[in-house]
């Protein structure tokens, strides 16, 4: 009978051992089935929260971060604001297809379009940087020229002008014919009769003209191979930059009178002394920061199907939280 216990307590010991080993492995994998269905969670949140953020931005509402003083002080270096994308039509991939949208840019509005002197790395690279962008909440742009600075794809400005308006700027002031008015008038005038407030403020006085177009002067007779006026003197150069564009309106005006033959020179000074046209489909955009803001003055009216959308509200930093007019 001892031999026979023996065997059967052997047998039942070793039963349990395996038992309990099997047991322990199960439990082994059960957790780790666990760990992995955890991470796979994690993943999949991670992954559909992604996509949310994806798609918000890209047809809904977009973060954009101002990175220059042409709008000071409506916007200032730095805030960061909510793009409405959906009232002007937001494109169904970055830099591809613009959908339709239910309004249009209207006078007034500060709108973000891309900027017509941008040259594109490709349609891959700029889904990849929009999504990059628009994932980080503006924090990483991998859009940088040779240098490691960035490219600016995408320029903040006001609608100035709209289509069937003539424009003209003349001593960085800016006067508007409306379409089916013979004169032009000051915007500040018109914006008021619209019942709209005018946001332009400027940097340089009207006595500060003399010397700035006294640059643009000296500048067109150097160009030109001739001696400077006596009377003109040496001027700053450094004064030109307090508006640029006025100085390279006198500089063009003056060269065309002595060089009436060159095409492209009398064709800048007829469109500096007579204005800009506006198509139905385009808009002028100029910065609030008249004297530093490189605008519509530059590179003419802009297509609305470049126009990706109206600035909303401004979210950070928490002061300047609000709306944008």
């Amino acid at each position: 009978m001892s031999k026979e216990n023996d065997f059967a307590g052997s047998l039942q010991s070793f039963t349990e051992r395996l038992l309990t080993h099997r047991l322990k492995r199960r439990l082994r994998n059960k957790r780790k089935q666990q760990k992995r269905n955890a991470l796979v969670d994690w993943l999949m949140a991670i992954l559909w929260a992604a996509c949310v953020v994806l798609i918000i931005n890209q047809y809904v509402f977009q973060n954009y971060q101002i990175p220059s003083e042409s709008m000071v002080d409506t916007l200032r270096i730095g805030d960061m604001i909510f793009v409405d994308k959906f009232s002007f039509g937001p494109e169904l991939l970055p830099g591809v297809v613009k959908l339709p949208g239910v309004s249009r840019p209207k006078r007034g509005q500060i709108i973000v379009f891309e900027n017509p002197s941008y040259i594109s790395k490709g349609p891959v690279f700029t889904v990849a940087q929009q999504m990059i962008y628009m994932l980080t909440l503006t924090l990483v742009d991998i859009d940088r020229d040779q240098n490691g600075e960035q490219r600016v794809h995408y320029l903040i400005k006001r609608a100035v002008g709209t289509g069937g308006d003539t424009i003209r700027i003349q001593q960085g002031e800016v006067f508007i014919r409306p379409e089916g008015m013979r004169d032009f008038v000051p915007e500040k005038d018109l914006m008021k009769a619209l019942g709209l407030p005018c946001h332009a403020t400027r940097m340089v006085a009207a006595t500060e003209y003399e010397g700035i177009e006294a640059v643009g002067i000296a500048s067109a007779y150097q160009e030109a191979g001739l001696p400077v006026p006596a009377g003109i003197g040496s001027p700053e150069i450094a004064t030109a930059y307090k508006d640029a564009f006025g100085y390279d309106m006198k500089r063009v005006n003056v060269l065309s009178d002595m060089r009436p033959s060159d095409y492209r020179i009398a064709s800048t000074a007829r469109r500096y002394n007579q204005g800009w046209y506006i198509p139905g489909d385009r808009v002028f955009p100029m910065g609030d920061n008249r004297d530093n803001s490189r605008d519509g003055r530059y590179f003419g009216p802009v297509d609305q199907s470049r126009v990706l959308g109206r600035a909303l509200f401004k979210y950070w930093p928490p002061s300047r939280i609000g709306g944008i007019r």
